[in-house]
Order: structure tokens, then sequence, then C-alpha cells
């Protein structure tokens, strides 16, 4: 059930908006799947530029009961290497895209505009949405003047064209969310191409805490790409008889790992920061890229304390020395820069790779600065998370993530042996009722539920430990390491219909690494 993968350079206008699609396969960590492609661009050396934050969105109108903002996909040229222009496809031209900021409980629409040549989807990752707006990957968003393009996809899905009005409830509590594009078969080089921004939800509970706040509240967007000699993004091609020799789909199917880190769009970015507590928003939004995260040098005491995964605040600090983050998901943590004098230097490092990709961003300890903020004992009421039992659970699902073999000559990736195809689930619960659901997996792969957050129940098969320390409270993304068993528990609701779940390693994802599920 695959797009014809000829055609993705015409589908995907990537050749024409300057993207080069040659590329060199070099190995990787054990601990990442995926491919380096290498850049051709010289590479800067780390910690040059500045960091920056992407702009927060004002909405255009208020009513009593919602927020209503506006934002237009379009091609845009915006400087990321030094002395280099780069063409992107951005939110509003801009990557990352700008912030939304809403309240829970408070409807927050905005209508998506399409001025690229070629369709959208966008999903509002972890959020908790009525289905004609979770971004189904065939709802597609079509530019004006445009078609769905062809391929055996086309027309099972809610097409719109022009713009679409996405109308979130947010019926869901104060969380670290991001948008991002979902077009089927196209999630990665879309996102690769710079769709991707941050959305976070406050409410009444959080901002009772005395967290770090205001200017000391840092969402701060992780992932790595590649770049032409001309400063243009580079994409493995997929086409042997457009691109010459370079017939790099299968030589990419783990994943396209880029070789520049960047953070909110900077390459290994400075962050001037006072000597006090900061809250950090992290987020993976690397196509195949783990990271597993440190300070360097570290201080006396955790150089972390988690506050919050996915579905927002735990129910109490979690103290970590390194955090590792897979593709999408996001965690929140406090890093005290007291614990420095001014002057230093603090790194955040990857341990998993060395050299500049072991490096992520520096912060630069500038002032001794009065500090009211502290970590509280109890962060959130987790009471329906603690209720959430085993024994109540109505059924047990296995769900196995594995490599299909090739179709067409092109290497896929499947769920329970099945390739996407949006007429078939892997399991249809009731609305309201709670199952567990077991997935295992022949190798790494992130795995991203939509609709529900869920509870991590436990580990096995790696001979590791049956929890991580980052397994604790809300998931919607759970990492799966080769060969292991995770078990997570779900209630499914508030919202009935057909919702997807899918690896969100990108590539994976686009070689038919999804299914849906339905909440009858």
């Amino acid at each position: 059930m695959r797009i014809n993968r000829r055609r993705l350079l015409q589908l995907t206008g990537l050749s024409a908006l300057g993207i080069p699609l040659a590329a060199v396969s070099a190995g990787c960590s054990s601990d990442v799947t995926g491919s380096v492609l290498k850049s051709k661009a010289d590479v800067p050396d780390p910690f040059r530029v500045a960091l920056t934050l992407p702009p927060v969105l004002k909405p255009v109108r208020r009513t009593d009961s919602a927020d209503y903002y506006e934002i237009t996909a379009r091609a845009a040229s915006v400087g990321i290497l030094p002395n280099l222009r780069t063409p992107i496809w951005g939110y509003n031209g801009s990557f990352p895209g700008p912030t939304i900021v809403s309240r829970s409980g408070r409807r927050t629409v905005i209508r998506h505009t399409n001025r690229l040549p070629v369709p959208l989807v966008v999903h509002l990752h972890g959020g908790r949405t009525p289905p004609a707006d979770d971004g189904y990957p065939l709802d597609l968003v079509i530019p004006e003047g445009g078609s769905a393009g062809g391929g055996p996809h086309a027309g099972h899905g809610d097409t719109s064209t022009g713009s679409r009005e996405y109308d979130y409830p947010l019926e869901q509590r104060a969380s670290t969310l991001w948008y991002h594009d979902h077009r089927m078969d196209f999630t990665g080089p879309q996102v690769w191409r710079g769709l991707a921004g941050f959305h976070l939800v406050h409410d009444d509970e959080e901002e009772s805490l005395p967290l770090p706040s205001g200017d000391r509240d840092v969402p701060l967007m992780i992932c790595d790409r590649s770049f032409d000699r001309d400063g243009s993004l580079m994409y493995p091609s997929v086409d042997d008889s457009l691109m010459g020799d370079h017939g790099v789909d299968n030589d990419y199917h783990e994943g396209v790992l880029g070789d520049v880190i960047l953070v909110n769009g900077r390459p290994w970015p400075v962050m001037e920061v006072a000597a006090a507590r900061y809250r950090l928003r992290l987020l993976n939004a690397s196509n195949a890229r783990r990271y597993e995260l440190a300070l360097d040098p570290a201080p006396d005491g955790p150089s972390f304390v988690q506050i919050g995964s996915d579905g927002g605040l735990l129910g109490a600090p979690r103290s970590l020395d390194t955090l590792p983050i897979a593709q999408s998901e996001r965690y929140d943590v406090v890093v005290d820069f007291g614990k420095f004098k001014p002057g230093t230097t603090v790194d955040l490092v990857n341990r998993i790779d060395d050299g500049k990709l072991g490096k992520v961003m520096r912060f630069a300890v500038t002032e001794t600065v009065r500090d009211e903020s502290r970590i509280p004992d109890r962060l959130s009421d987790m009471s329906e998370f603690d209720a959430l039992d085993p024994a109540d659970a109505v059924a047990t699902r296995k769900i196995a993530f594995g490599r299909g073999g090739k179709q067409n000559g092109h290497e896929t990736w499947v769920i329970n042996g099945k390739l996407f195809s949006p007429d078939f689930s892997v399991a249809e619960p009731k609305l309201g009722t709670s199952e567990i659901w077991e997935f295992n997996t022949d190798a790494h792969h992130p795995v991203h539920v939509h609709l529900v957050h869920f509870k991590i129940l436990g580990r096995s098969g790696t001979g590791g430990p049956a929890l991580l320390p980052t397994d604790g409270g809300w998931k919607d993304t759970v990492d799966l390491r080769g060969g292991e068993n995770v078990r997570v528990l779900a209630r499914f609701g508030p919202y009935k219909g057909k919702y997807v779940m899918h690896c969100h390693n990108l590539e994976h994802e686009d070689m038919a690494m999804m299914a849906n599920f339905v909440v009858r």
C-alpha cells in the first residue's frame, strides 16, 4: 500500500525547491538506528552562534471560550549555517514554527493555510483531539489549484483545498506538545524541511508551583540536519532513474541522520544563563537520531531534575545524571546553574556519539541573581494515573514492529506483519475501557500512539531494568530497543473514531510502519 516511490521527486517538489538529493551513507552508533547523510557544506564549529527562541504567536481573535490563530505553511530562506542561506518549508516561514501557548480546557482553533507546492497534514502531537482534527495522514490540505497526487491512498482521506481549520478542545493537563507535518508517505522529508513547532499548554496547577518561569522557562527543539555546499538541505534520493547512480532509498531505510545538530534551528548554539534554576522543555524533533543528554562538567548532585514527561508534570521530581530521549519524546527538566560560578561554560552533550555529534549546545553562566524558584516535593495530582490498574484492562494485545522485506524493490517496515492500509486496524477498543498493549520489536523503534496518554507497565527481553528512570508519568511515545517487549496501559477516549499508531523514526513511518486503531 505504498505510493510509487519513483514519483516522490515530483510529488514532494524537493528538487524544485533546491534540496539536493545525492547522499553519502556512513556508519553510526549501535545506539542509533539510521545512516549518516554527510554534509557537503563546511560544518561549523560548535558554540559560535547564539540560541534563539521561536516567536510566540498571538491569536487573531478571542471569544469567551476560544482563541483563534492563523498559520501559513510557505517556502522561505533562512540563515542557519554561517554566511549561507537555507531554503526551508516553514510554518509562517520560520524554523521552528511559531510557538502556540494555550490554556487547558480552552479551545484553540488554528487555520492552517498551505502555500507550499505539495499537500500537507498537521498533527498536534500529544493532543487529545477529535479524529477530524487529529491530523490523520490522509486528511490532506492541498495547495490552491493543486491535487492530492496519485498513489494507492488517493481518495481515502478528508481532503481540504487551500486551508483547513483544526479545532483543539485541549481538555488535558498542562504539557509540552508540538505540531508537525503528518502527510502519508512524506512526513520524513517534510519535517526535515522545517515543518515543526511547539504548542505549550498551561493550567492552574502548574502555575501554582514555584518552578522557574518567564525567561527561565525555555523550549529547546533538538534535531539534526545535513547541508549542501550552498547551504540548502540535503535529503536522500529514492529514485534511481531521476538521480543517476544515487539509489539510496534502501541505504537509508533504517533512518536518515544529519551531521549538524540544531537547537531551535541554530547549529550547536550558546545560551547565556544566570546562576539560577531554569526549566528546559526538551523535544527530540529528529527524524531518526536518539540522544543521551548529559551536562559537562557535571554539577555536584544530579545534572537534571525531571519534572515532566510527554503528558505533563510528574507526581514528584526525579533526579537524573543522564537523560535518554528518543524521537518525538519530550521531557521537562530543571537545571540549577546556580551550582556553577559566573564565567563557567556548561555543555549539553550527547553521550551516544562523540566529536561534533557528541555536542548539543552550550550554556554560558553570566551572573549571580536572586532566585526564588524551587522544586517542590509534590508536583501534580496523579490520582487518575495511579488509578489506572492493569487488573481493569478488558484486553491484552500483542503488537509487533518489524522489517517487512521489499515491495517493488524498496524496503518496508510493518506492524503485525502488515503494511499500513487505511482499511486495516490493529485494535478496536471501546470508549472508556482500558487495554494493555504489549509492543515487541526487532530494532529500535520509538512508538507513538495518537489520542491517548498511557502508563508504561514494564520492559523485558533485553536483560535491562524493568522500568527506565524516565518511564514514569503520562506518555504518548515509548522507545523500544531491539528485542525488547514493553507493556503499556491506556484508557481509550475521550473521543470515538479512527486514529493511528506508528513508529516515530520518520523514515520507518514513511515506509509503512503505521496502523489504525478505532475507538468504538
